[in-house]
């Protein structure tokens, strides 16, 4: 049981960075260009970057370049990513059950 606390650690240390939940929230929905996440969440351009590189960095989310004019780019879940799916459910169900609507607007900024 002891080799898998380092990995349990590091997987919960991953998840509760600031905003990585939302973003990976986000896109569960499907491919995401980076102006839609940011209109879409509460973070600034810079933030949401660093975010993106470190998931990307992660192999969690895939940065696609399609050569059209202009470029696009859009962000999306790997398949490493997709696995995450079940776990965030579950913590949007438990969050549902458990959190009221005041807590949730008394959260910090």
């Amino acid at each position: 049981m002891q080799n898998l606390c380092p990995r349990f650690e590091k997987a919960m240390g991953l998840l509760s960075t600031r905003w990585v939940g939302l973003i990976l929230f986000e896109l569960l929905n499907g491919a995401k260009r980076f102006s839609e996440m940011e209109a879409d969440l509460p973070i600034s351009g810079r933030l949401l970057s660093d975010r993106l590189k470190l998931l990307e960095k992660e192999g969690i989310v895939e940065r696609n370049i399609y050569s059209e004019f202009p470029v696009r780019i859009e962000y999306s879940l790997s398949d490493k990513g997709k696995t995450l799916e079940p776990v965030i459910k579950e913590i949007q169900r438990w969050a549902n059950d458990h959190i009221t609507p005041e807590e949730s607007e008394n959260q910090e900024a």
